[in-house]
């Protein structure tokens, strides 16, 4: 079982370094997925049974190559020596430089992601760039604070290196950092104002009741239509 599993664990990798080099005049596309099956020795349905849907799988794999490649770049750095900001900032800017060796793949792989239809598959992929990153941070939070956390840090990291790939490793940092500060000052703000994020969203949703149906917690009673 093991033998099988690092086969295909080999086998998808090489078909995705075929991808990377293949997808700047290809695009992402199924027929790119299959060009780089082939350009790696695989027929059409050993490429088929190794990426069943095409070219978004290949989209899973660059993505979490280039979580392993920030966890390499990370390496050297001791997240307990640094503020929380800091090891975000750091975290951030390593994943941000994991990109750069993909450059050309990586913005046909942005385009593609960015399609309606592929949207809920960028998401997925940026919320587990985003757990990486604060895992490694050291969070084991495991209330609603480990949601929020990695939904703002997704949202951070999606426009990061999208700058990043239209506009320059510079500005691309720059874009994280005010993110980082105004994430950081909501923090401090919800800290200080003794904010319970469980009760805001139960306020929310009740708020959403009245007026949708004219009521809000159970047994409250409103106008209907207001």
């Amino acid at each position: 079982m093991t033998e099988t599993a690092d086969w295909i664990r080999n086998a998808e990798q090489q078909v995705l370094d075929q991808a990377i080099r293949l997808a700047p005049l290809e695009g992402w596309t199924a027929r790119m997925a299959g060009l780089a099956g082939r350009a790696a020795g695989f027929s059409d349905g050993e490429t088929e049974l190794l990426l069943p849907r095409g070219p978004a799988d290949l989209a899973a794999l660059l993505s979490r190559r280039h979580d392993a490649r920030a966890l390499l770049m990370l390496q050297p750095v001791d997240p307990e020596n640094l503020k929380i900001r800091e090891r975000i900032s750091k975290a951030v800017e390593a994943r941000i430089d994991a990109v750069g060796d993909d450059e050309s793949a990586a913005r046909r792989w942005c385009g593609w992601l960015a399609l309606p239809q592929n949207l809920a598959l960028g998401g997925q992929l940026a919320w587990e760039s985003a757990d990486v990153l604060w895992r490694w941070a050291g969070d084991v939070a495991a209330d609603e604070n480990h949601y929020s956390k990695r939904a703002l840090l997704a949202g951070i990291l999606t426009g990061a290196v999208a700058i990043r790939l239209g506009a320059g490793r510079g500005q691309a940092l720059r874009f994280a950092a005010r993110r980082i500060d105004d994430v950081m000052r909501f923090e401090r703000w919800k800290a200080k104002a003794g904010v319970d994020p469980q009760a805001l969203m139960h306020k929310a949703a009740a708020a959403l009741g009245r007026m949708r149906y004219g009521r809000g917690e159970p047994g409250e009673t409103t106008t209907p239509g207001l």
